[in-house]
């Protein structure tokens, strides 16, 4: 990750690069999940099933998944903060792109052009928040992305749903695209001149999976991650369809669970150091307990609500334990490429989950969305409880 660039000075003032980038972090995620809450708008406009609205986010993922890797070992001999402003730029671009689709391939290509961005984006920075963080403060720079994260659940998924609702699905990716530029503008304000690494070849990518601790991460990655997006990808549907709730209240729900994050992020900061067990248990075995009472806790609001927020809280868990266990067991020089692994296997399970996602509600019934996912969710535990190092269950 390279020398920190903090040095003694205003405390606060210290804090602004991080700050910047927990605003790109907060309109990243909004734009990668926002479509999950206007499925059902891009469907109807574009006359076509919500399981092929579903495959947006599917295609979205997949492009990220493979483009992470080979994108950030071409990018990795180049000067952070030109990189980050270089991404945030494409990303506005094909925002604006999607404002202006026509027709379902063109959002399709406007997604891809924005998944290059978010791949390079999310390789780079957490080891570039924990890089520009004033020293010690590792955790607290990772939480505040994580936190920019789960904003985006709160505020920017459920306004930009309630924006696609009034005023049509185009104005809230218009909408996204006026911010992006705005944090372009900040970052480049903020962010410090970082000189470039020496860059990161392919011949040295075999040497991080020498580690058994980073294959760990990426299995359970995989597994767990699928098993989450093969519900929360249809939550939207299955709230409405199955569990009844009218518009506003769907909106209450997406924006509770997104604020488990933000809880997540603190009893991270707080307790992780000295109870890693508990997290990545509470992580992996939480996901797959709680996909499995989602049909059953449909039949009362108050207990789907309260498995929201418990569910929001188990993948918060996962966020923050994986992306930080990834930079604990990198090489300095290797953590933006090792973390575009984990971005790519993240997004593996995205699509993975979306996908079949999509065919359980094809061919089954959304009803059954908890179950399918429930169901990856014990893979996930077993391999926890099995293959992860019982000592302290800290892959």
């Amino acid at each position: 990750m390279g020398v920190r660039l903090c040095a003694a000075g205003n405390p606060a003032r210290d804090w602004l690069p991080v700050l910047g980038l927990t605003f790109a972090a907060f309109i990243f995620n909004t734009s990668e999940f926002v479509p999950i809450g206007l499925l059902s708008g891009i469907a109807e406009d574009f006359s076509i099933t919500e399981s092929k609205a579903g495959m947006l986010i599917t295609a979205y993922a997949w492009v990220v998944a493979a483009a992470s890797l080979p994108l950030m070992v071409a990018a990795s001999g180049i000067g952070a903060r030109k990189l980050m402003l270089c991404v945030v730029g494409c990303f506005m671009l094909g925002q604006a792109m999607s404002a202006l689709s026509s027709g379902y391939w063109m959002l399709m290509a406007s997604r891809v052009v924005v998944a290059c961005s978010h791949a390079i984006f999310w390789s780079i920075v957490t080891p570039l928040a924990v890089r520009i963080a004033p020293p010690g403060h590792d955790s607290k720079a990772l939480g505040m992305i994580v936190s920019g994260s789960s904003v985006a659940m709160i505020v920017g998924l459920p306004l930009g749903r309630t924006v696609g609702i009034y005023l049509g699905w185009r104005m809230t990716f218009a909408a996204i695209a006026l911010i992006a530029a705005a944090v372009l503008v900040l970052l480049a304000v903020l962010l410090p001149r970082l000189s470039g690494s020496q860059g990161f070849s392919w011949k040295q990518v075999p040497s991080l999976f020498k580690s058994v601790s980073l294959r760990n991460i990426y299995l359970l990655t995989v597994l767990a991650v699928t098993a989450h997006f093969t519900g929360y990808s249809y939550i939207e549907p299955f709230l409405a369809g199955t569990a009844g709730f009218g518009e506003a209240w769907i909106t209450v729900v997406l924006m509770l669970f997104g604020l488990m994050g933000i809880a997540g992020s603190v009893l991270f900061a707080r307790y992780y150091a000295s109870r890693p067990s508990f997290f990545m248990g509470y992580a992996v075995m939480g996901i797959c307990v709680f996909l499995l009472l989602l049909g059953a806790a449909s039949y009362d609001a108050v207990s789907m609500i309260a498995l929201c927020l418990f569910w929001g809280l188990a993948i918060s868990f996962l966020n923050l334990v994986f992306q930080s266990e990834v930079i604990r067991c990198s090489p300095s020089s290797g953590a933006a490429v090792a973390m575009s692994i984990y971005s790519g296997i993240y997004n593996v399970g995205i699509g993975a989950g979306a996908l079949i996602g999509g065919l359980v509600c094809s061919h089954f019934s959304v009803s059954a969305i908890g179950y399918a996912g429930g169901l990856i969710g014990v893979l996930a535990s077993l391999v926890f409880l099995f293959v992860c190092p019982p000592a302290r269950r800290h892959c």
